[in-house]
């Protein structure tokens, strides 16, 4: 007898003026107590819609949030970053805590927590932009207009691969009024949000919409990571618009980095293949790109270019018709193919609105691959 499964699949409807192409709701789901059958309709939904909500999922454990993740690549067990957020001089140590009974599992959010999930007493962090940004928003205007805080993959980018998919749950989410999103970059673009949302464009799309000379060039270069790159951009600033770095030579230079293994130095493709589909996603953390490989096998190590071109890729995929900000309720579920798209931290919160997620990505079992 065939096990089929009672999920239902309802792509996300969007305005007239949105040009977003993804993300998708699925129902009669407990993420709790999954067949094969319903997780074969979640993942064949993931990689055709990149970003998948469901609804009314508070009573699933971290447990069973890793078990979840672990499905979509099961040789994958450990955390995405490894033990990298014990270096207290990464810019990522500050946003998460690591769950004690489940240490793939983050909890990240804003304000004083007494205690969960074996955690106590521990106050969360909500990146805002003003530690991150080189220009932020003045104070005043602060609460009422936010920014992108960082545009990224969800990946160590250093000796591990990129996790294939992240999960979050909304344990806690505070209400408030929107906040108008400025870009700050010249072009006046702006886009109204909802309290702390997290922002996602498609990679897919982002791809599709270069010129032909731009899909050859990224079809067939190779972006270099800096080693260590959450410790090395510690000092560096972001630009207005969430989308990569300033180059004043803040970098930290490699002699005050941990120990370098030059072999776990990422080289990756600019363009990561869908496992379903088969799409090309232009797929690059664009805050920690170091070189740029050709296909002649010339590189590009002008830091300040490199940075240049990757924006000049990617900018016009942030655009706000192009942006899905996701409104978050308590008990949703979101998972999205780290594969295929990038987010961004969005919002700024006052220290009296607390607010819990939890995260769960794992270091992948093996590299994307591109064209």
């Amino acid at each position: 007898m065939t096990i089929t499964s009672a999920i239902s699949v309802h792509p996300f409807e969007q305005s007239a003026d949105s040009e977003i192409d993804f993300g998708a709701e699925l129902r009669n789901v407990d993420l709790g107590s999954i067949t094969s059958a319903d997780f074969e309709v979640i993942r064949n939904a993931l990689y055709n819609y990149q970003v998948i909500l469901i609804r009314d999922q508070s009573h699933v454990t971290p447990a069973q949030q890793y078990q979840l993740n672990n499905l979509f690549d099961p040789e994958a067990t450990s955390y995405g970053h490894g033990k990298t957020l014990d270096a207290k001089r990464s810019i990522l140590h500050p946003d998460l805590k690591t769950i004690p009974h489940q240490p793939q599992v983050q909890v990240i959010g804003n304000g004083f927590v007494p205690s969960y999930e074996g955690l106590e007493n521990i106050t969360l962090k909500h990146p805002h932009h003003r530690t991150f940004h080189k220009h932020p928003i003045p104070e005043e205007d602060d609460l009422h207009y936010t920014r992108f805080y960082r545009w990224h993959i969800d990946a160590a980018l250093y000796d591990l691969n990129p996790p294939k998919v992240t999960t979050l749950l909304a344990v806690s989410v505070p209400q408030g009024p929107k906040q108008t999103l400025r870009y700050d970059d010249g072009t006046g673009e702006e886009l109204a949000v909802p309290l702390g949302t997290t922002a996602f464009v498609s990679g897919y799309a982002m791809y599709d919409r270069l010129s032909e000379q731009e899909k050859e060039f990224v079809r067939t270069s190779k972006i270099q990571y800096a080693p260590h790159p959450y410790i090395w951009m510690s000092p560096v600033k972001s630009l207005s618009d969430g989308l990569g770095l300033y180059s004043d030579g803040t970098e930290l230079p490699y002699s005050e980095l941990p120990p370098i293994d030059e072999s776990k130095i990422k080289i990756m493709p600019m363009v990561w293949k869908n496992p379903v589909t088969g799409k090309l996603a232009l797929q690059i953390h664009p805050s920690a790109v170091e070189k740029i490989h050709l296909a002649d096998g010339t590189v590009i190590n002008d830091l300040a270019t490199v940075r240049e071109i990757v924006h000049n890729l990617q900018r016009p995929g942030i655009s706000p018709e192009r942006v899905y900000a996701h409104v978050w309720h308590e008990g949703d579920f979101v998972i999205f193919n780290n594969w295929g798209v990038l987010h961004s931290v969005v919002g700024a919160f006052a220290k009296d609105q607390v607010r819990i997620f939890r995260q769960c990505n794992v270091a992948a079992s093996e590299d994307p691959v591109g064209d």
